[in-house]
């Protein structure tokens, strides 16, 4: 095949026929983030590239292996967003969002892009939603928007969606933390490979979630990082599970979530699923109370989480999930000759500004060809006009699922008379 007709290895075409499933999945998303109180923001698709070297973490994989960086003509680094926070942090300070009310909440949809080998569940340019909430540090902003993604998969009606939880504590906890890690980890060091040595020493908490299997059967016996948390921060987990166990949210400790972006601060999260192949996160988040600063503005408290949308509809399909039927043409209206076409349009238009779907013949054919189409695009209802209907002001609507007919007026308030008519048969 000609390269030109073949989309980038890692990319996908979202067909028209699938997006009946797209927009179910986002309806519900921004209704539950809105009754939350949250507020859509758009974000560029492209940052400065410092923007991600800083907030994202210049020893995390997305920095230094996955990322779209390119200079452009004036030779400034310019990146692909990796993911969404970093932009939507940027957008709150570039835009003085942070001098209103707080807590600001933000949700978005957005196409992220990572060059990593394509497989089920992971693609080049993907599509997230994410919510952010600056300007909340108290333990019950953990456990609300957790809630809010469990509500989302709730509505979804998503089935064996399992919440794992965890602390990856302060700065100054896991110091220590890190600092025990390189100490249990210099035993085997030999062993590790080559991308762990260098972890090491500079974020030995990467190498707990390295997938080669020498590596990942060390992480079995490594040190927890629950063990490590100073006071302050094992206040703050315990408050973060008494406020989900009363809002009967079911969770499990696992303590060897670190998440893959160094923002992170105490409380982490991942949604896990078994229906979406190996990559079983179909939702991931936590706290991140230094990105603020470390992106240039005053220390904020902060917390958000992403969903990859084409890992949500995965696991969907495998479950069978009902979604909203795909839209479907309301009315077909055929004409027999040039005049009747011309005067089929003119119907067309006032049932579209009316908010039906109505459809008519533009290519020139008959009407035997009209009707045939008619069927295959699925029109609810179907009309002929010609030269005896356009005469008497009336014409035949048929329903096309049952071969029922109804004479409506197509004169004066014809979109009206058809609305009716389509009610009364409801």
């Amino acid at each position: 095949m000609d390269i030109v007709t073949k989309a980038p290895r890692g990319t996908e075409d979202k067909l028209p026929s699938q997006m009946n499933k797209w927009h179910t999945v986002e309806k519900i998303a921004a209704q539950v983030a809105e009754a939350y109180g949250c507020k859509e923001i758009r974000t560029p698709t492209f940052e400065h590239t410092e923007l991600f070297q800083r907030g994202v973490g210049g020893t995390t994989d997305v920095v230094q292996k996955e990322m779209y960086t390119f200079n452009d003509k004036k030779g400034r680094s310019i990146t692909l967003k990796p993911e969404g926070t970093a932009g939507a942090v940027r957008a709150a300070l570039e835009n003085g969002l942070l001098n209103e009310a707080l807590p600001l909440k933000l949700y978005y949809f957005t196409r992220c892009f990572r060059y990593e080998a394509p497989q089920s569940g992971r693609l080049r340019e993907f599509n997230q939603f994410g919510v952010e909430i600056l300007g909340a540090n108290s333990p019950v902003s953990d456990a609300e928007i957790i809630c809010m993604v469990d509500d989302i998969f709730k509505f979804l009606n998503l089935k064996n969606v399992a919440l794992e939880i965890n602390s990856i504590g302060c700065p100054e906890c896991r110091a220590k933390y890190q600092q025990a890690l390189r100490e249990y980890y210099k035993q085997y060091e030999a062993q590790l490979c080559d991308t762990c040595k260098e972890r090491l020493e500079k974020n030995p908490m990467r190498l707990l979630d390295c997938k080669s299997e020498i590596c990942h059967g060390f992480a079995k016996d490594a040190p927890v990082i629950l063990d490590y948390l100073c006071d302050s921060c094992s206040d703050h987990f315990e408050r973060v599970k008494k406020a989900l166990d009363e809002m009967n949210v079911k969770y499990t400790v696992n303590p060897r979530i670190v998440r893959g972006l160094d923002y992170y601060t105490n409380t982490v999260f991942e949604f896990i699923s078994d229906s979406c192949g190996a990559q079983g996160t179909v939702c991931g988040g936590g706290r991140y109370n230094g990105l603020v600063e470390e992106i240039g503005g005053k220390p904020v408290a902060a917390l958000g989480f992403a969903m990859g949308l084409e890992r949500i509809l995965m696991v969907m399909d495998a479950q069978n999930a009902d979604y909203e039927p795909a839209k479907r043409c309301d009315l077909f209206i055929a004409g027999t000759d040039e005049n009747a076409s011309s005067y089929a349009l003119s119907l067309v238009r006032q049932l579209r500004e009316y908010g039906f779907w109505a459809e008519c013949d533009i290519v020139g054919r008959g009407l035997k060809a009209q009707m045939k189409y008619a069927d295959k695009i699925g029109a609810a209802f179907s009309m002929v006009i010609g030269e005896n209907e356009i005469q008497a002001g009336k014409a035949e609507l048929k329903n096309m699922k049952t071969g029922e007919k109804m004479t409506v007026n197509i004169g004066d308030k014809f979109a009206e008379n058809v609305n009716s008519v389509l009610m009364a048969v409801e």
